[in-house]
């Protein structure tokens, strides 16, 4: 039985490239589901102000009841209907970030001085003074960029990376879309065997092998790797694209019964 959906929000539920960009088959599910008690967390690397934009952008009439934001961070909603701290985590992910960049500013040069040698026009992402992460010019351009960061990561215990096209983001290896699921799953009492996961790019990996979510699916629009994962945790690749195919997904899986 699922009683908890955590889904990635582009890509995923929206189709930017569709006509509508989110099936409207996919909010008559939701409000089905949320009648019957299933909790849904959007799972995005979106930071936390643009997921309430995306949700008024798309005009989805249903709210999710958790976010988990840039990949890493878990927010509910308080008393006074904001976004809020769910438990300690989002401090603790705060403090072990700190440190991991502390400890990778020989890294971070490399990283700068590849770019310049590169010479490719890839652009690190800043905040303030650090930076967190790069965005390139072609995919093509990341792939290569990539491969660099696997090789030099290894030097920084903890240096992890999140891809999702032509962005990267720096993160800890032990904070992630599947650990944010993890401990959301902890604070609500959520077994794995109660989850399903749907994602389409490489940040999602992480919450589509299998070991924090027990049904996991990918959209058609999804790249190889996801799918493979999917594949090999025993998920479920739709025939259909984004919001269309987690539909599809969640009939398979039994969340619900199309007439």
């Amino acid at each position: 039985m699922i009683r908890l959906l955590s889904t990635d929000f582009d890509g995923t539920l929206v189709d930017h490239y569709g006509n509508p960009p989110v099936d409207d088959e996919l909010f008559s599910v939701l409000r089905d589901l949320r009648s019957r008690g299933v909790l849904w967390a959007v799972n995005t690397g979106r930071d936390l102000h643009f997921v309430d934009d995306g949700l008024r952008e798309f005009v989805f009439p249903i709210e999710p009841d958790f976010v988990l934001t840039a990949e890493r961070e878990v927010f509910h909603r308080g008393a006074d209907g904001s976004w809020q701290d769910f438990g300690d985590w989002n401090r603790r992910c705060y403090d072990a970030h700190d440190v991991l960049f502390e400890s990778a500013s020989v890294l971070l040069d490399d990283i700068r001085l590849f770019l310049k040698q590169a010479g490719e026009g890839a652009e690190p992402i800043l905040e303030g003074s650090r930076m967190v992460g790069l965005a390139s010019k072609s995919e093509e351009q990341m792939d290569r960029i990539c491969e660099f960061l696997e090789r030099e990561r290894v030097k920084v215990p903890g240096f992890a990376y999140m891809r999702n096209t032509i962005w990267v983001r720096f993160c800890h290896e032990a904070y992630s879309k599947g650990t944010a699921l993890a401990e959301l799953a902890r604070l609500t009492g959520i077994s794995r065997d109660e989850i399903f996961a749907a994602g389409d790019h490489y940040n999602d990996l992480p919450m589509l092998d299998g070991v924090h979510a027990k049904w996991v699916m990918c959209p058609e629009n999804a790249v190889q790797a996801v799918k493979q994962t999917v594949i090999g945790a025993g998920g479920y690749v739709a025939k259909n694209r984004c919001s269309s195919g987690v539909v599809e997904a969640l009939a398979h899986f039994g969340a619900f019964s199309r007439a």
